[in-house]
């Protein structure tokens, strides 16, 4: 008690640690994540652990249906949501226990530089930002990022994907990991070839993951577009780039691919027509038998491969974590 005494003196007596408000329940001050997340590196997470959980509760229902709002009202928004929590999540490495969604740190400077993240500055970010000002900061970075990838997909028809809160922003960017972690559109001579297949499990086994769980991870290229901007690349993978389904795989299986003519990076148009696009990373999963087999099996079954994308994401999305709770969002 008398520690719990000197913690409510402590948290009272400076600004930055001064609650806006108190819950009808406790009469304890709301902890913000940020203040939260302060307080337990200065502290220590044991000592602040006395403080009731609902303290500091926030209605994610309300956070998911804010930015299921926010795509809907501008479906475009949805795949650069998804992109986001993806490029989040997926600097995590099994080996040295670094990356990963855990601490949010796709929000500072250093991590937005990395060439993958090209266009997430001016774009996913910022568009969250009110939605985080909302809540006042009860939601960290970290949640609220990996939250906007399952309700963007839901959002654009895509399957309820389990969501598990608790993640604790980084307080700066020292938990930035090197830039290189995330995949290439095309490794080794230009054009699709067994080097981006290396590539390819290079980067995704280093997180942990399988060929099958490369393959339906990769189905999320239904989703969205190249822009010459970022990437470099141009065009969108289906007709429908706001629809969550299983369009990638029937149209990376049974269209004609040729190579791009322009001065661009090396990329494959669909011919006739022009009009499609796919990158070496893309062409690498029907040129790979290995890989080729999922293709096959999520161009002809679609419930399949809802299943087994979510499953993966799920997954992508908890890589570097602990002490998530599993949370109800929609």
């Amino acid at each position: 008690m008398f520690s719990a005494l000197l913690l409510f003196s402590f948290l009272c007596a400076g600004q930055a640690f001064r609650p806006t408000t108190t819950t009808p329940r406790s009469g304890l001050p709301v902890l913000s994540a940020t203040r939260r997340d302060v307080l337990a590196s200065s502290l220590g997470t044991a000592v602040i652990s006395f403080w009731p959980s609902f303290s500091w509760a926030v209605d994610y229902k309300e956070v998911a249906k804010d930015i299921e709002d926010l795509v809907r009202a501008d479906p475009d928004k949805g795949p650069t949501l998804v992109r986001l929590a993806w490029h989040s999540s997926g600097t995590y490495d099994q080996k040295s226990k670094t990356g990963g969604s855990g601490q949010g740190t796709i929000r500072f400077a250093e991590e937005l530089a990395h060439g993958g993240n090209a266009g997430l500055k001016d774009t996913a970010v910022q568009w969250l930002e009110p939605i985080h000002a909302k809540y006042d900061g009860l939601i960290s970075y970290a949640d609220l990022y990996t939250l906007a990838g399952v309700a963007a997909i839901h959002a654009m028809g895509g399957p309820v994907i389990p969501w598990s809160s608790g993640r604790v922003d980084a307080l700066d960017a020292s938990a930035v990991t090197p830039d290189g972690r995330l995949p290439n559109a095309d490794s080794g001579p230009p054009g699709s070839d067994p080097a981006d297949a290396a590539h390819v499990r290079a980067i995704f086994n280093r997180m942990g993951f399988n060929d099958q769980e490369i393959v339906a991870l990769s189905g999320a290229h239904a989703l969205g577009r190249c822009h010459t901007t970022a990437s470099g690349y141009d065009g969108p993978w289906t007709p429908t780039p706001t629809t969550f389904n299983n369009a990638y795989f029937t149209i990376l299986k049974n269209l004609n691919w040729v190579a791009k003519e322009w001065d661009g990076p090396y990329q494959y148009v669909n011919a006739p027509g022009g009009n499609l696009m796919m990158l070496p990373s893309d062409l690498v999963l029907l040129q790979d038998k290995k890989f080729k087999r999922y293709v096959d099996i999520y161009a002809g079954d679609a419930d399949k491969f809802y299943k087994d994308f979510a499953k993966a994401f799920q997954t992508l999305e908890e890589l570097g974590t602990s002490g998530l709770t599993l949370t109800a969002w929609v």
